[in-house]
């Protein structure tokens, strides 16, 4: 499934309930149900490697990608052979298989672990056990996967859920706390704190704190607040934007909060498949207005080859605003990364 994400969703105070919502309500409860009885029931493996899960409660757009490349490199630096974890949702490929950048695509293994790829070992499965057995064995002292707050497969050592802090613009991380397919929740707030060793509020790089009476949520969980910064300035001149992400409105705020001059932009669902007349027609738009194309990163590994000198990719990373804390969880759930 290739998620549009309506933008309802976000909003604070429950929006009118049109006919869509009433249906799919139910559906939502179902949800939830399923998702809590698959974590109650399960029995974690412990699959010789310290775990770290950088999860969501939400259906997706909050920065755990940036989160885990940053985590991930943070390890390798203390000497820590740090492997990457992840579904490869998108991908054809089921795994167990170790993501090579130069042989295998956003097809076959999905558009994040290409991106985690470039900053260490990462591995793809479905079954996520099965695959963080194959990292230990292929010498992982800690595997960091991105994404399986509720997945209940494994043993961690720290489990993180990141949290996207803009509660500017009408907008709410958690909307109403309705659960998918009537909101944006993958399981109730409650139940998905109860699990959670510490929050990661990913503000926008133009916010300067957080919103108090979202902190206020976290109850006693420990809360990290990061942002997501331009790893490299946006290219110069007219640009028309493009992303195919969660919540592709916040790239747009982004490019221009960076100085970007973007003349127009295209949202597209999460995980898009761009093909050659997508492609054609954005190029088509950008030269009416005599301009670049630039994208996101997670977009980018995403384009055929052949499109790739022709578009530019805007690379973010994930700075957090006090880095002892992250360095202090690390340690103490990974002793040999102290």
């Amino acid at each position: 499934m290739k998620l549009s994400t309506p933008r309802w969703w976000y909003v604070r105070e429950r929006p009118p309930m049109p006919v869509t919502r009433a249906l799919l309500t139910p559906l939502s409860w179902v949800w939830a149900a399923v998702t809590a009885r698959k974590i109650a029931r399960a029995r974690p493996v412990d699959p010789g490697a310290a775990v770290v899960c950088v999860g969501n409660l939400t259906m997706g757009g909050t920065g755990k990608t940036p989160v885990a490349r940053e985590i991930l490199r943070r390890l390798s630096e203390k000497g820590l052979a740090a492997h990457a974890l992840s579904r490869g949702y998108g991908g054809s490929l089921a795994g167990p298989v170790q993501v090579d950048p130069l042989r295998h695509t956003a097809a076959e293994v999905g558009d994040e672990p290409l991106m985690l790829a470039k900053t260490a070992p990462a591995w793809i499965a479905r079954d996520r056990a099965a695959g963080a057995q194959a990292a230990a064995a292929a010498g992982a002292e800690a595997i960091v996967m991105d994404d399986g707050h509720q997945n209940p497969s494994l043993t961690k050592a720290l489990s993180l859920v990141v949290v996207d802090g803009e509660t500017r613009n009408g907008e709410w991380p958690f909307g109403d706390g309705a659960v998918f397919p009537a909101g944006p929740m993958r399981e109730p707030l409650k139940a998905g704190l109860a699990r959670a060793d510490a929050v990661v509020l990913m503000l926008p790089a133009d916010m300067d704190a957080p919103d108090p009476a979202l902190v206020r949520l976290f109850g006693a969980t420990p809360v990290l607040v990061a942002r997501l910064v331009p790893a490299e300035p946006p290219p110069v001149g007219p640009q028309l934007g493009f992303a195919g992400v969660g919540k592709p409105w916040k790239v747009e705020r982004s490019l221009k909060a960076a100085g970007c001059e973007l003349v127009d932009f295209a949202p597209f669902p999460d995980h898009f498949a761009y093909d050659e007349a997508t492609l054609g027609r954005l190029e088509a738009r950008a030269r009416d207005f005599n301009a670049g194309l630039v994208t996101t990163e997670k977009d980018w590994v995403r384009l055929p080859p052949a499109w790739r000198d022709r578009i530019a990719a805007w690379p973010v990373r994930a700075a957090f605003e006090n880095e002892k804390a992250l360095d202090d969880l690390l340690a103490r759930a990974l002793p040999k990364s102290a």
